[in-house]
């Protein structure tokens, strides 16, 4: 059986509509889905029509942006009510800070001679939240940077020109929001925050102190050294496994569902009997 529970769609930052994304969980046999767009629950709805004669179990999730110590941590809420008026609340206000940064990125690439990045982006966005994806979309296909990574690390990333800090929520804002939704709360790709292992124990203590009750040791592009690591530190702080792919497009290295389940671990998938 395949779990992919961290996946997007062009609600936010992904290629393919919630229906296509559901139709290609299919074909690579994904049994259960959770798609996370970024501070959105909009493709849901249309997610959840598509997955009815689809084969696929769709679990309602978000990826939720919160603010640690200077860093852009992400938290996943899965298993949740998505029209629960807590979290409807804390969405709108994250969406508001969404397209500020948007903006503020645009004015900052402006001024390095890139106009117009803002409304490039919010074309690509179709009406979906606009995220710094989309600007790396939009740098590639002007020619100027050859891959989306490479807009992250010249233009878009932590201290680079065109960064924008944002005021997000905290991690403890989010994980209550979740859970006063009915959901389980995770901490998403901890190895994606170029943490010390000092300071990713330190992020894991605060996530557990702050109730936290899971996170994504299973990812794609791990090796076998950084999986056996983050199993080691979901049982050393007694969390719960996930398992998620990140799939934000096709391509060669990420594909939803890949070498990411194992139900002989204490997973999310035991906490809503899956397995």
């Amino acid at each position: 059986m395949k779990i992919d529970l961290h996946c997007h769609t062009t609600a936010s930052d992904g290629t393919l509509t919630p229906t296509e994304l559901v139709t290609r969980a299919a074909l690579q046999q994904v049994a259960i889905l959770a798609i996370t767009d970024h501070d959105t629950t909009d493709g849901l709805p249309e997610a959840s029509a598509a997955a009815k004669d689809s084969g696929v179990q769709l679990i309602s999730g978000v990826e939720i942006s919160t603010r640690w110590q200077g860093f852009e941590i992400h938290i996943v809420g899965l298993g949740f009510d998505p029209a629960h008026p807590a979290m409807t609340a804390l969405l709108t206000t994250q969406q508001a800070s969404r397209e500020a940064r948007a903006v503020a990125i645009g004015e900052k690439l402006a001024k390095r001679r890139i106009e117009g990045a803002y409304d490039a982006a919010k074309a690509k966005a179709g009406g979906g939240i606009v995220g710094r994806g989309h600007f790396a979309r939009v740098l590639v296909e002007r020619g100027v940077v050859n891959q989306p990574q490479a807009a992250f690390d010249k233009y878009l990333g932590k201290g680079q020109s065109a960064y924008v800090a944002t005021q997000w929520c905290s991690i403890a804002e989010a994980v209550e929001v979740i859970h006063q939704a009915g959901g389980v709360s995770v901490l998403a790709h901890p190895g994606k925050y170029s943490l010390s292992n000092k300071w990713l124990r330190k992020l894991l203590n605060e996530f557990q102190a702050a109730d936290g009750m899971a996170m994504e040791a299973l990812g794609s592009q791990q090796s076998p050294d950084q999986r056996r690591f983050l199993l080691s530190l979901a049982e050393e702080h007694q969390l719960l496994i996930s398992a998620g792919s990140d799939f934000h497009q096709p391509g060669r290295w990420i594909e939803l569902g890949r070498g990411l389940h194992r139900p002989e671990l204490p997973g999310v998938w035991h906490h809503f009997g899956w397995v």
